[in-house]
């Protein structure tokens, strides 16, 4: 750790650059960069993540020398704006505020603190009206930082300033904010600097000096409130990571029609598509824009025109400024070779960027944009591969709404986060969290979101807001998290008190069903029906580029015609897990499965097994033959048998009927195969030691179907897997059965068809042993499901009731059914290959478990040396793309 804490940036020159995110944040190493490379940036100086760590570990201490440093960087502002921040013996109007914003090194938008205004108090406040010639702007910015100040630092309530206002507009009957004159704001700003002093007992700061230093203090401290700390651990932020602190000259778009204020992209965050997109505000200060007050305007004449509004563009406006404005686009966009997300001031004519970072956007867009930066030289397709999140395909890989399903259209509002979704109404985060704890899906409707409504709105299918623009807090959070989301809908009324939404003059309540179609802005009542999603143009041409760089096969864990299509059609390589206990359920078959487990001899499990024969080979045929030229990993039977029995007396009644057996001999048998703790009870290759007869008829219908499809000159690749494997001697044994089935088949049919037998990983005991199975096993499949079960000793079944408290309180990083435990988990895993390869050269392994579509899990297996993944068919494309990424050296945890 240095001794500088802080480094300075304006003037066309910066102490920063762009590579020191860790220490300066996403937001301050972005000011640094674009000091540096010659942009109209206000001046200012970041107060480095280093100061965050140890504000946090000493509660509230800062450490020696910042205060000397501050100072400095302080006179350095004052120099280049050439206006002084504290204002003794001074006797002209120069006049420099300030701004205090976070900035830690991942993006989290409206989770922290922010203060802007800085600077203003009884004395310095005359001197801005004298100076802008406004006395009305200088006393509603006097006002905004009161209020700022008095929320974000001394922690008075927001409400209680907007109380006063709403009476005070009411009172003098006035509609708008905009229609308050100076004399009201001169009226109203003692009353505001009442409620302060009433509630914290003590008076508004006056010294800009004491001023800046609790403003620092409260940003780094909004470093651990409650919205932040859900934030990071909704996104995989640590908490050591820290924010910087950004202190910069304040610009103000609020000093008359010569002024503005907005947020653009380079280009659309939604679409992807290569044109100017943004909002801004005539006379208004940044948060105006997004805070839903005021209806955002165009930024280009064509973004007007598409969106048929009648609100002039800047465009149109101030075309100069606008021009100049995009020439800023195009060098950050050149320079940062992303799509860049800014933030602009108009002051007086002069155009001050305020911010610029890779602009979020949805997966529709990210496509597109890495596509089409490959052609047009801005990057390699190496990069684009590392752009894309992976799990951020699920939003292209679902159904969206069937484009011929009537619809009952309540309103419209913006299209601000793709996508479709329908769910019960709820209106607040904490109504949605709790009924998606009960099971439900939810649409969260607001006036406006907050970042407090940040935990309700990552549980909502989809969020509607009646405020707000295409650049609102819904807006940019729900493209983040790939949810749905409809903002502005102006005619539709949200109460959120009496939990109702009344549009065209019906009234729909808390638990009735809506649909958002995120797209087009529709919002529906009842569900609207869906379509599967078409999958081509930029992400064909994505995962072209992926499956060259990749070394990790993919398959997909599949057991029925329709999911191994859907596997296929994603670009799997064959299936890695078919789970043959799910072709017994159906009720053709069950009631056969069922009086083989009734049997009371070999001979009449032979002949209950005989009546399954025929399904089990078409099963595999079908398999085979969508997968063909592909291998095709058939689980043999894993669950205990007491799962197959009829559990309620009805069903009890029906089977005895059916099988002309009595009732009581059927609850026997079940009582006999009860299990104190099945998942280590009698399961896996233990029943086929106890009856072999199962797994030979599960063998004869893999070759009989192989052999079928020979003869029609279709290939089949079967792989037989032995679950449940502890000991070698247990796996001889059954490889022993099914080699000898196997070749009897063949023999009989004069068909010859390549195959292999191996084994399932999924006991500690397994992979320590795994030298000795490899002996016998021609291929390892590490089921990291039960492996991770086995060897935390935790039921994945119940774990879910405290593993949540264990990841919020640290005790585990993450969830390990989720992401693959490493080091204990993964240990196994890296020794079961090495051992098993050690003595079988080239012995092919893979994974089997939920593991095989997570990234991170990914990443660890192509850095172990597996042969490939299986994963449920929705997520191959994930899979497919974070083999790619693991190929590159991308970290799963931070994409980079």
């Amino acid at each position: 750790m240095s001794n500088k804490w802080t480094y300075s940036f304006g003037a066309k020159t910066a102490e920063g650059r762009a590579n020191m995110r860790n220490l300066l944040g996403g937001k301050g190493a972005n000011l640094h960069e674009m000091s540096a490379i010659g942009l109209h940036v206000p001046p200012g100086f970041t107060i480095t993540t280093e100061v965050c760590t140890h504000f946090t570990k000493t509660e509230g201490h800062y450490p020696e020398g910042l205060k000397d440093q501050v100072q400095d960087a302080v006179r350095k502002i004052e120099e280049i704006m050439n206006a002084p921040f504290t204002h003794a013996g001074q006797d002209d109007d120069r006049i420099l505020l300030l701004s205090v914003r976070s900035g830690a090194r991942a993006s989290m938008p409206g989770m922290m603190d922010t203060v802007l205004n800085l600077g203003l108090n009884d004395t310095t406040v005359k001197m801005l009206a004298r100076k802008s010639g406004d006395e009305r702007f200088a006393y509603d910015s006097y006002r905004r930082f009161i209020q700022m100040f008095g929320d974000v630092v001394l922690g008075v309530e927001h409400f209680r300033f907007e109380d006063l206002l709403e009476a005070y507009k009411s009172t003098h009957d006035l509609v708008l904010d905009t229609d308050l004159t100076a004399e009201d704001w001169k009226t109203l700003v003692p009353r505001y600097i009442s409620i302060v002093e009433e509630h914290t007992g003590k008076a508004f700061p006056q010294d800009p000096m004491e001023q800046l230093w609790a403003a620092i203090g409260a940003v780094f401290g909004s470093w651990s409130n409650k919205r932040a700390q859900t934030y990071r651990r909704l996104h995989g932020i640590p908490e050591s990571w820290g924010t910087a602190v950004n202190v910069q000259a304040m610009v103000f778009g609020n000093m008359g029609e010569d002024s503005a204020t907005g947020v653009c992209f380079s280009r659309n965050p939604s679409t992807g598509e290569n044109v100017f997109y943004g909002e801004y505000l005539v006379n208004a200060q940044g948060e105006d824009v997004v805070a839903g007050i005021r209806t955002p305007q165009p930024l280009s004449l064509a973004e007007k025109q598409a969106a048929g509004m009648d609100l002039p563009s800047l465009e149109e406006v101030m075309p100069e400024l606008y021009a100049e404005l995009d020439g800023v686009r195009h060098t950050l966009e050149e320079h940062y070779k992303d799509m860049q997300d800014m933030e602009f001031t108009i002051q007086h004519g002069v155009l001050w960027i305020l911010q610029t970072r890779g602009g979020k956007r949805t997966t529709k867009a990210a496509l597109k944009i890495a596509v089409d930066m490959v052609n047009e030289g801005l990057i390699d397709k190496n990069e684009a591969i590392r752009r894309i999140e992976p799990g951020h395909l699920d939003q292209l890989l679902h159904p969206t709404l069937d484009p011929d399903a009537p619809r009952e259209i309540l309103g419209r509002g913006l299209p601000a986060s793709p996508g479709a979704a329908s769910g019960k109404l709820v209106f607040n985060a904490k109504d949605a969290e709790d009924w998606v704890g009960r099971g439900e899906d939810v649409i969260l409707a607001r006036v406006e979101t907050s970042p407090d409504d940040i935990g309700g709105m990552h549980v909502s299918k989809g969020i509607l807001t009646t405020r707000g623009g295409m650049t609102s807090h819904a807006a940019v959070v729900a493209r983040g998290m790939g949810t749905p989301c409809v903002s502005g809908a102006g005619d539709i009324k949200v109460d959120v008190n009496a939990k109702t939404l009344t549009a065209l003059g019906e009234v729909l309540r808390e638990g009735d069903l809506v649909t958002l179609d995120g797209s087009t802005g529709e919002v529906m009542k009842g569900l609207v029906p869906t379509v599967d999603p078409e999958l081509s143009g930029d992400f064909a041409i994505l995962m072209e580029w992926v499956d060259e760089v990749r070394r990790l096969g993919v398959r997909a864990n599949a057991e029925t015609p329709e999911d191994a299509k859907v596997a296929r059609g994603f670009g799997a390589e064959g299936i890695g897990l078919a789970r043959t206990e799910h072709m017994f359920f159906d009720p053709q078959r069950i009631i056969h499965m069922r009086e083989m487990i009734l049997a009371k001899s070999v001979d009449d499990r032979r002949a209950a097994l005989d009546k399954l024969l025929p399904y089990q080979r078409q099963d595999f045929a079908d398999l085979f033959t969508i997968m063909e030229g592909l291998p095709v990993t058939v689980r043999l039977l894993d669950p205990p048998l007491h799962e197959f029995l009829p559990v309620t007396q009805k069903d009890v009644d029906e089977v005895a009927d059916e099988l002309g057996v009595a009732a009581d001999e059927i609850r026997a048998r079940s009582e006999d195969l009860h299990e104190f703790n099945p998942m280590l009870g009698h399961r896996g290759c233990r029943l086929a030691i106890t009856y072999p007869e199962i797994y030979e008829m599960q063998t004869r219908a893999i070759f009989e179907a192989a052999c079928d499809l020979a003869d029609k000159g279709v290939k089949a690749h079967p792989e037989v897997m032995i679950p449940l494997v502890a000991d070698r001697e247990e796996l001889s044994r059954l490889k022993r059965l099914v080699v000898e089935t196997a070749e009897a088949v063949m023999e009989a049919r004069g068909v010859k068809v390549a195959y292999q037998v191996g084994t399932m990983i999924e006991l500690p005991r397994a992979a320590l042993l795994a030298g000795e199975l490899a002996k016998d096993a021609e291929f390892f499949s590490f089921g990291t499901n039960d492996l991770t079960q086995t060897t935390f000793g935790l039921s994945r079944d119940d774990a879910g009731r405290f593993l949540t408290v264990y990841t919020q309180q640290g005790v585990l990083a993450t969830d390990p059914f989720v992401t693959l435990d490493r080091d204990g988990v993964g240990q196994l895993v890296r020794m079961g290959v090495e051992r098993g390869r050690a003595v079988r050269d080239g012995l092919k392994a893979g994974i089997c478990g939920e593991h095989g579509g997570d990234p991170s899990s990914i990443r660890f297996c192509h850095d172990v040396g597996l042969d490939y993944v299986s994963c449920s068919p929705y997520r191959v494309p994930i899979a497919r793309l974070a083999a790619a990424q693991a190929a590159l050296g991308v970290d799963a945890e931070t994409n980079a």
